[in-house]
């Protein structure tokens, strides 16, 4: 078993603040297991990378003997946490909420040890919907407005004179409460939630508890390595995505992201990433590109994924690797024959890699926009960097 220090330096590699450190070795020397807590709202059903790196530091955890509470904010979905945004967010159905908590189950179960022992998952349903009108005006007479003003997207929309609507005041509050109900010994979270968690310090004090320790993680860049990965950017991998797909995704990263997402995703410490970059950068890329679909699919799918990507851009060895996509027969619309595989976000990134000469159909460059193709069976269309597929006429 590692010692307290021990566990101190894994733990803390990689976040991006603490508060405070001197409380987790305190923590972390009473020889219990810690409640580590990571608090999700299911405001939409897939995970991809960038929710991975708290997840992977919960695992963590769980791997030194303690115990992971996953709060599922089935309540405070209702509200809508307008983190990060400039305006409110919808109010989601209870339908919808129900629906994406079973999505998150599943996909946080490929990262987390599910183990009874190791991982407890609550609803904040259990006590929140509990709570009188008196109970949640002794909840927020807990907090001031100068205090809650504090908060950097409050208070740029306070001074923008943008709308703030009072029950985005109670979220905050209302993730504080979860904590003082499980009596959380550490809460997880990215940079966007440093306010809430820092709230759950406050709510536990008062409640004559020991504060919980934050662990802030960073944000991770998508695959632009400009803007933090988003569903909405189109710039992700999604944890249920194919191995290919995420494969190929990874190994278009550029160089300095792909040390970042070896420091966020695996903890990779400057040493170890100083030893990688002492080979080609390829051969780190493809590694990256291996444990992350290792992660979700298995070593062996991992190695059947590599040995596809090196047939199709090392050997250049297409028909291997090609999907097979069915099309009708006939002439088509370059554009919509490239749509047809689902891999584009829309027709406007489909005219923009035609332009630029990304696409070939049957060896054959295509960089015409307006251009008609005759479908025939067998033909190789390539897309980009990452889509080929074998047509079949239909």
């Amino acid at each position: 078993m590692k010692t307290a220090d021990e566990q101190l330096d894994l733990l803390v590699q990689g976040c991006e603040t603490v508060v405070t450190r001197d409380e987790l070795k305190k923590k972390l020397e009473q020889g219990r297991p810690l409640r580590a807590k990571l608090g999700c709202d299911p405001t939409a059903p897939d995970l991809h990378l960038g929710h991975s790196v708290v997840l992977r530091k919960l695992r963590q955890f769980q791997d030194l003997g303690h115990k992971a509470v996953l709060i599922i904010g089935d309540y405070t979905a209702l509200i809508g946490d307008p983190t990060g945004q400039n305006k409110t967010r919808p109010m989601l159905s209870e339908a919808d909420i129900q629906r994406n908590a079973r999505t998150y189950f599943e996909q946080a179960g490929k990262i987390l040890d599910t183990a009874p022992d190791k991982l407890e998952i609550r609803r904040n349903s259990e006590w929140l919907a509990k709570m009188s009108f008196a109970d949640v005006i002794r909840l927020a007479s807990q907090m001031t407005v100068a205090r809650m003003l504090e908060r950097d997207t409050f208070e740029k929309r306070h001074k923008s004179g943008e709308p703030i609507s009072v029950h985005e005041f109670l979220y905050p509050l209302m993730q504080g409460h979860d904590s003082v109900m499980i009596k959380a010994d550490v809460e997880l979270g990215g940079t966007d939630q440093t306010f809430n968690n820092l709230v759950g310090r406050d709510l536990q004090r008062n409640d004559g508890q020991e504060p919980q320790v934050v662990m802030i993680l960073p944000i991770l860049e998508g695959l632009d390595g400009a803007e933090k990965m988003s569903k909405s950017k189109g710039n992700y991998i999604g944890i249920g995505e194919t191995p290919k797909d995420m494969f190929g995704k990874t190994m278009s990263i550029g160089d300095d992201l792909m040390w970042r997402w070896y420091s966020l995703l695996f903890f990779k410490t400057p040493a170890e990433i100083a030893e990688l970059k002492k080979g080609h950068p390829m051969e780190a890329k493809k590694a990256l590109a291996h444990a992350i679909v290792a992660q979700y699919h298995g070593a062996a799918v991992a190695d059947h994924a590599r040995g596809d990507f090196d047939k199709q851009f090392s050997k250049k060895d297409l028909a291997d690797v090609a999907e097979s996509l069915t099309v009708p027969a006939g002439e088509i619309w370059i554009v919509e024959l490239v749509e047809k595989t689902g891999k584009f976000r829309s027709r406007g990134d489909i005219r923009r890699v035609i332009q630029q000469g990304g696409v070939m159909l049957d060896g054959q460059k295509i960089t015409d926009d307006r251009a008609r193709v005759a479908v025939r069976d067998g033909q190789i269309l390539k897309a980009g960097k990452l889509v080929v597929v074998r047509l079949k006429a239909g």
